[in-house]
């Protein structure tokens, strides 16, 4: 027996790791359900649940159908509110005599004040005058926009590309009134 060996040969066969033991243990059991599990999974068992499962999608893909078709029907009837509330705003600016309308004031050598004041419209209107603008050469600066009794009012003071006034006038009222 060598220096550093701890045990006897005969110590060893006496002696066992509880580890070593309590690991055959559970590889065994784990190897018993293993063979319970394939013993369960049959085919007609694996069909079957491939059934159930397939039940449970069908049923699922339902419940986001009726989802589905709900929020439809609700944003058709904000659609027809909306709608409502576009005629309720052209009401409520003729009823308060607002009449949509532009003015274009020259402040110095390139600058223009603008005022514009037409009717609440769901769409893009307000994003067709600043295309509109923007197509002309101007650049909107200090801009303020205000809703109130079915119009929109903005106004802006706006570096001029040397456009006549009167030219910007007709078109921006010809865009409010026609849109």
């Amino acid at each position: 027996m060598g220096i550093g060996s701890r045990h006897s040969d005969d110590q060893d066969s006496e002696f066992k790791s509880p580890n070593l033991m309590a690991e055959r243990k559970r590889r065994k059991k784990l190897g018993s359900r293993l063979l319970e599990l394939r013993a369960l999974m049959t085919k007609p068992a694996i069909i079957t649940d491939a059934i159930s499962y397939i039940h449970e999608l069908k049923s699922h893909v339902q419940e986001l159908s009726d989802e589905i078709l709900s929020m439809e029907a609700t944003s058709n009837e904000h659609e027809q509110k909306m709608e409502m509330s576009e005629v309720g705003s052209a009401q409520e600016m003729e009823n308060w005599g607002i009449e949509p309308e532009v003015k274009v004031s020259k402040i110095d050598s390139n600058k223009l004040w603008v005022k514009l004041l037409f009717q609440k419209t769901r769409g893009g209107l307000i994003t067709t005058i600043f295309e509109a603008m923007n197509v002309l050469g101007f650049v909107p600066i200090d801009m303020s926009a205000i809703t109130s009794k079915g119009a929109v009012l903005i106004t802006s003071h706006i570096e001029d590309g040397m456009q006549a006034t009167e030219k910007i006038k007709e078109l921006l009222l010809e865009i409010v009134t026609t849109y």
